[in-house]
């Protein structure tokens, strides 16, 4: 199942698969492009079906459960690639809350309906991949309020649900993927990423990779090769994929600044502790 997979990432995801031979189950808000993107995949002889509505509402992660049970007796793949931009302009001084959990559905909420709709069948299999989408956006440095907050909480998420789900032969990865897609061109685009530069929010190579993504058809090979069994040891990892750039982020571990044993020492003061911090931040 591709979730979001109509449009940019998402559907040069499901144009992917379905190449490589999955049986894709393809999902977007909007029922035309929903439509369209399963005729083209029949008029390429690969076949798909195809189920439009919100994938942050319970009940359409249900059913598109159901469809791909339905369809195919089993739920391998959830690839999930859904997502809205955050408003131009948009800072924690003038966002609304209305925008703020619109965003935080569309991202954090729909990783959790998909992935709660699917673990149990996968679970009863003793198989699967789950694949999220994140964003660099998830560290601050394209500013916003939702969209980071909630890219930040897909990765907490899945790094969860890679723990819990291990065991049962289910794995779950994120992919940050890097791409020009119709979120991430045209004059306003351009206009927010050169004023993030300026403000010193992004620096000059950021800026000029963001300018000058290349296409989704870049990204997608790093969401196939997740799904499939060339990465049936790898789980609860934060992929990179940007053009011809692949990284990986490091898992956060923390770092010692310093220790007391509060059995025979008293609390730290302020002062002891801006010393300590000072010297490492």
């Amino acid at each position: 199942m591709v979730v979001g997979g109509t449009r940019g990432v998402g559907r040069a995801v499901t144009e992917l698969l379905a190449r490589l031979g999955a049986a894709v189950v393809v999902n977007g808000r909007d029922p035309q492009a929903v439509d369209e993107t399963v005729a083209a995949l029949t008029d390429a002889g690969l076949g798909g079906i195809g189920l439009a509505g919100s994938p942050a509402q319970e009940s359409t992660a249900a059913a598109l459960a159901d469809a791909c049970l339905d369809a195919h007796g089993r739920i391998d793949i959830l690839i999930n690639c859904a997502g809205v931009a955050e408003p131009l302009g948009s800072s924690i001084l003038n966002i609304s809350t209305a925008e703020f959990d619109e965003l935080i559905a569309a991202h954090l909420g729909t990783a959790f309906q998909m992935c709660r709709a699917v673990a149990p069948q996968m679970v009863r299999q003793g198989r699967g991949a789950i694949v999220n989408t994140s964003s660099f956006a998830f560290l601050g440095d394209y500013g916003g309020t939702g969209y980071p907050a909630g890219k930040g909480a897909v990765n907490g998420l899945t790094l969860a649900v890679a723990a819990e789900l291990r065991e049962h032969g289910v794995r779950a990865n994120v992919v940050c993927p890097g791409a020009r897609t119709r979120l991430s061109t045209g004059p306003d685009y351009q206009a927010q990423i050169a004023e993030l530069n300026r403000r010193g929010l992004l620096d000059d190579v950021s800026t000029a990779g963001a300018l000058d993504a290349a296409p989704p058809e870049y990204v997608a090979p790093t969401y196939a090769y997740l799904a499939s069994d060339l990465a049936a040891g790898v789980t609860g990892q934060i992929l990179i994929a940007a053009g011809g750039f692949v990284g990986r982020f490091d898992r956060p571990v923390p770092s010692i600044l310093a220790y007391r044993d509060h059995h025979d020492a008293p609390p730290w003061t302020p002062a002891e502790l801006a010393a300590l911090i000072e010297k490492r931040c």
